[in-house]
């Protein structure tokens, strides 16, 4: 049984982010998105973890071999304890494809774990969830950006944030 992580923040989930979540989840036996639980930039985040979670657990439910989980501390930790072989991470750009390589060399120096990259499809290429945000924040629509079930989630924390 082959087993992979999509690790990320998710602050909040975009499409681009279903679409490389999808697409692992047909290429492999179980999927597990594991959103970071980075305690000390719980101030910059939108969404704290358990309602990112929640949210993924949401938007993933069409995939049955999909399951959502957080974590702290090293991903490659995170992966030996889970029996995790492989690491799917989405490029967007040539930009995302030298860090993301670097983390890559680093991951596999550290543990027994493969990183398998997916390009983004086009139409996503662009999203990245601090633009979203940032958009939003602005008044743009943002409605085709993010999962249906996001969106009012996402609208309303923007507006508490700027009552407060």
């Amino acid at each position: 049984m082959t087993k992979v992580v999509c690790p990320g923040s998710f602050d909040p989930v975009t499409n681009g982010h279903l679409d490389i979540i999808s697409r692992a989840s047909g290429l492999f036996d179980e999927v597990v998105v594991a959103v970071g639980i980075n305690k000390s930039k719980t101030s910059s985040r939108l969404f704290d973890s358990d309602e990112r979670m929640e949210m993924l657990r949401t938007v993933v439910a069409p995939w049955p071999n999909v399951r959502v989980a957080g974590f702290e501390g090293l991903l490659t930790d995170f992966c030996t304890s889970n029996g995790i072989a492989g690491i799917v991470k989405g490029l967007r750009a040539v930009s995302d494809f030298d860090y993301e390589l670097q983390m890559a060399q680093m991951n596999s120096s550290l543990a027994q774990v493969e990183t398998i990259f997916i390009p983004t499809s086009p139409e996503y290429s662009f999203l990245a969830s601090s633009l979203i945000k940032e958009v939003a924040m602005f008044g743009g629509d943002v409605s085709q950006l993010v999962p249906p079930e996001v969106l009012p989630l996402l609208l309303e924390r923007l507006a508490q944030r700027r009552q407060s």
